[in-house]
């Protein structure tokens, strides 16, 4: 499976498991917004098709670059890392996975960074959907606190709201898998094919 027919089939995952759409009541998002959609990617991520694609997917993205680790705050970005850290090992270029705290514990070693990563790394920041950027933000600002060298972000969906420009005044690269342009269109598609069903 080439990595365009994976993107269409993990959009076609999302939009079955982690997709919903209300006129009325709209959802509130994270960020406090209104929207008449939402995604719950947990469906999605924790699903073993789903990690797989997405596994295969960021590990197309990253193989040439130079990070050894990825991670993101939990819970959204934890799933996510792990699919790309057993991929990476089983395509020969490991890539480890970490866990950004929300809440840094206040014993032990008091650390927001949880994983095998060691300051002066170049890792990866992982998101499952970004809307404002806010919890991306927080889990960069917490890997730079931790000596780590963010070399780019890679989010599961951009929700197209100004989240992407507001990551990429901390982070200058940042890549999604898709776009709600993107879903929307396989989502439009997948109406025509019933029939406008």
């Amino acid at each position: 499976m080439s990595i365009d027919e994976m993107r269409e089939r993990l959009g076609g995952i999302i939009l079955e498991r982690s997709f919903r759409y209300s006129d009325n009541p709209p959802f509130t998002l994270a960020s406090g917004r209104q929207s008449n959609f939402y995604f719950n990617c947990k469906p999605t991520t924790l699903d073993p098709e789903g990690m797989n694609l997405i596994g295969s997917i960021i590990f197309d993205m990253v193989k040439e670059s130079e990070i050894t680790a990825a991670g993101g705050l939990t819970l959204g970005a934890d799933p996510i890392a792990n699919a790309l850290s057993v991929i990476s090992y089983q395509k020969g270029r490991p890539i480890k996975s970490f866990i950004v705290r929300k809440d840094v514990k206040n014993h032990g070693t008091k650390s927001a960074i949880e994983g095998n990563v060691q300051a002066g790394e170049k890792v990866l920041i992982i998101d499952d959907v970004i809307t404002t950027g806010a919890s991306t933000i927080m889990a960069i600002e917490q890997a730079l606190k931790a000596g780590l060298i963010v070399d780019r972000v890679i989010t599961l969906i951009d929700r197209e709201e100004g989240g992407r420009e507001n990551i990429q005044k901390h982070v200058g690269c940042i890549e999604s898998i898709l776009n709600r342009t993107q879903i929307m269109a396989i989502r439009a598609k997948k109406i025509s094919d019933k029939g406008g069903k």
